[in-house]
């Protein structure tokens, strides 16, 4: 798929076939994800896939309209960073005033290259940020030093939602000259 076809035409997607994603799928999706950029290479993302009945109980870690939207999803993908990591010198200390923030963005740059990559293979996703993050940490051992960022939802859409509307490139910008 072109890129800028990709882009124009990625949706949430809310509900699903009831159809199977493999692990390899999986992984070709998670390798996409690898290549997206990080603060100085630190690639503080971590990754933890539910499928088959480990899916169906961290489903039940999500709020109920989540749970409905992802119904039919077969693969649920939590994403965490490694806390310290981006955005911080060797010794520690922190290189930007955002401190942690950075870890977020360099994340979010992942799971843009997750939903991209799924779209590529006639898959959809959703990015959820509501979740029982105690449940969630307690069942996939998800050790204190990695931060919940999101929970993604992997799936053949059942559904094509039209685009919302989005500001325009005025209503965002200012250019000064």
């Amino acid at each position: 798929m072109e890129l800028a076809k990709a882009i124009e035409n990625r949706r949430s997607i809310r509900k699903y076939k009831d159809l199977p994603v493999t692990e390899e799928q999986v992984r070709e999706i998670l390798c996409a994800a690898s290549l997206a950029p990080s603060w100085t290479n630190s690639q503080p993302s971590r990754y933890y896939v539910a499928m088959g009945e480990a899916r169906n109980a961290v489903a039940e870690m999500l709020p109920d309209f989540n749970k409905n939207n992802v119904k039919n999803a077969p693969v649920l993908i939590v994403t965490t960073v490694v806390r310290g990591t981006s955005g911080y010198n060797k010794d520690g200390t922190a290189r930007t005033h955002l401190d942690d923030g950075f870890l977020h963005f360099d994340n979010g740059l992942r799971v843009q290259n997750i939903c991209l990559k799924a779209l590529d293979m006639g898959l959809g996703s959703l990015i959820m940020g509501v979740y029982d993050e105690k449940a969630i940490r307690k069942y996939f051992e998800i050790p204190e030093t990695q931060e919940i960022v999101c929970v993604l939802s992997i799936g053949y859409p059942d559904i094509e939602p039209a685009a919302k509307p989005r500001l325009s490139v005025d209503e965002l910008t200012v250019f000064k000259k």
